[in-house]
């Protein structure tokens, strides 16, 4: 999307044939040594240390790096056991299947619905619990890394539901992207239609004859 952020977890036209265990760590890898997640574990991590959030890190490029591995390892662990492990183990297709039909708020409710359903590999609906699981487990292993003032259940449990909540907008990106994208091809074409049309009256229009001189 943009030229720049990876949707290889979306099935654009709705079906696709079920992935064996190996294309699904292929896919949870592909996904997570992508430059754009280098890019974006970057920008939240700058915010993170801008914001002094942990600030057990501390300050300057060893704090810097401390958030950037912390940020990077919440992103890997959620989709190891999210997208490869669970999905394997559970039977369930660890993909977005866009709908790409019917109403915008039918498509809403769709989409942020896929975070906690998910199909199976024998393609019928199905409780999530890959996703959600892989979110709760990611949650539970950053208390090895994080600052001790920000582990425990709770804190496990928060960042689990606030991960699964995040899910809603990367499936909601991945299901209106393409009328986006669609829309303005569309008024690009016109506009070029547009202007080919004046530029063809204009080639047309006769030219008056020049008066006579005195």
């Amino acid at each position: 999307m943009l030229g720049v952020m990876p949707a290889f977890n979306a099935v654009i036209n709705g079906h696709a044939e079920p992935l064996s265990v190996g294309q699904k760590f292929h896919l949870f890898f592909k996904g997570s040594v992508d430059p754009y997640q280098f890019v974006i574990t970057g920008i939240d991590a700058g915010i993170e240390q801008a914001e002094d959030s942990y600030p057990e890190y501390g300050e300057g490029v060893v704090g810097f790096a401390k958030r950037y591995g912390a940020s990077f390892a919440d992103t890997f662990d959620g989709n190891f056991w999210g997208n490869a492990v669970l999905p394997s183990l559970l039977h369930q297709d660890p993909r977005y299947f866009r709908l790409g039909h019917g109403s915008i708020w039918h498509r809403i409710l769709y989409s942020a619905s896929t975070t906690v359903r998910a199909k199976s590999d024998k393609g019928k609906w199905e409780p999530n619990f890959s996703n959600i699981g892989g979110n709760f487990i990611g949650g539970a292993i950053s208390n090895l890394y994080y600052p001790a003032s920000d582990r425990g259940v709770a804190l496990t449990l928060e960042r689990g539901i606030t991960v699964t909540g995040e899910g809603t907008f990367g499936a909601l990106a991945i299901e209106f992207y393409p009328d986006l994208v669609h829309y303005y091809k569309r008024k690009h074409q016109e506009k070029l239609a547009r202007e080919s049309a004046a530029a063809a009256a204009n080639s047309s229009t006769p030219v008056p004859p020049a008066k006579p001189g005195p």
